[in-house]
């Protein structure tokens, strides 16, 4: 399927809390998609670990999970709105700093019009920073 740049089109997250910059590919299996946390931009994470510029887990796995949103909505599967609803694993292996571009390989454990599960990983080059599975659940009542 055809990859998408106009994240904004595919999922309803807006700057400051949009972390996908590209959906590189999708199939009915998997996506990948990447985004680069910016130093300038991106200042309000910066409050988090101010002194070494740390990229918190919980915004890469929200990454993660906004990534694997944007890439179902490629799918067509649904045109609700879809929020993270259990975190059942993440492991950090490795810390992101900004402008490190992050690769996010997700794969499609379940889908439809109501749930959403994956699992995926990140990386930086070919390092993996994280691993983690999560569902999201169906929020709106709309179509």
């Amino acid at each position: 399927m055809e990859k998408g740049k106009d994240v904004e089109a595919l999922i309803p997250h807006r700057a400051p809390f949009l972390f996908v910059d590209e959906i590189l590919s999708v199939s009915e299996k998997e996506i990948i998609g990447v985004y680069t946390f910016k130093k300038d931009t991106d200042v309000f994470i910066k409050g988090s670990f101010p002194e070494i510029e740390f990229v918190p887990g919980t915004i890469l796995i929200e990454s993660m999970a906004q990534c694997g949103g944007a890439g179902v909505r490629l799918l067509g599967v649904s045109k609700g709105v879809f929020a993270l609803a259990q975190i059942e694993s993440a492991q950090f292996f490795k810390a992101v700093t900004y402008d490190e571009q992050v690769r996010y390989e997700i794969a499609i454990q379940r889908m439809s019009e109501k749930i959403i599960k994956q699992s995926g990983s990140a990386y930086v080059g070919d390092v993996k920073v994280v691993e983690a599975s999560w569902m999201s659940i169906r929020i709106d009542s709309a179509q």
